[in-house]
């Protein structure tokens, strides 16, 4: 469930929002920038969280999903109202409104319509603007049945000449 839903999320990120220049997995990356595989900004970083869980057959959940979307950009400079770098702040809040406006509402091949829940601004620990926007949504997870794949069966044999019209049965099917 979880490969499907982060490469159609990661997919759909990568064919709306061309300003966003990295997508990944969230481990919380931005705390650790001098350690961390280097990543150009803006990024977004995706977390799944399972909130609830209802078996729906053998082997099959639907599971009520959290979707936390982590949207980093970079900043050394002064963004405050009126100053010269002000443009750049206005740019990641449109990325940010973008952001909400792709998925809420929205549904996919492995997700249900996304609900927006949340939205707060997250600690860096370093410069830049960290903003989580929160959606919950429903997936069905068919990862536990048992995979069967296709094969070649010997010591089966199919005729391909045409079926003889039964013959009656006299029999009765039960005795009263």
């Amino acid at each position: 469930m979880f490969p499907d839903l982060y490469n159609e999320i990661a997919a759909r990120i990568a064919a709306n929002l061309s300003e966003i220049l990295w997508c990944d997995l969230w481990h919380e990356q931005v705390a650790w920038l001098e350690e961390e595989l280097p990543f150009p900004a803006p990024a977004v970083f995706i977390a799944f969280h399972v909130t609830g869980v209802e078996d729906a057959g053998t082997l099959v959940q639907q599971c009520n999903l959290q979707i936390d979307f982590y949207l980093f950009f970079e900043t050394f400079a002064d963004t405050y109202r009126g100053s010269a770098n002000c443009g750049d702040t206005l740019e990641f809040l449109k990325t940010l409104t973008r952001l909400h406006a792709l998925f809420h509402g929205r549904s996919g091949q492995h997700f249900s319509a996304m609900r927006r829940v949340d939205v707060a601004p997250e600690e860096t620990g370093n410069a830049g603007n960290l903003y989580r926007i929160s959606f919950e949504c429903v997936a069905t997870d068919y990862s536990a049945q048992t995979v069967y794949d296709e094969g070649a069966f010997p010591d089966v044999a199919i005729s391909r000449e045409p079926i003889p019209e039964r013959v009656a049965d006299t029999d009765p099917l039960y005795v009263m």
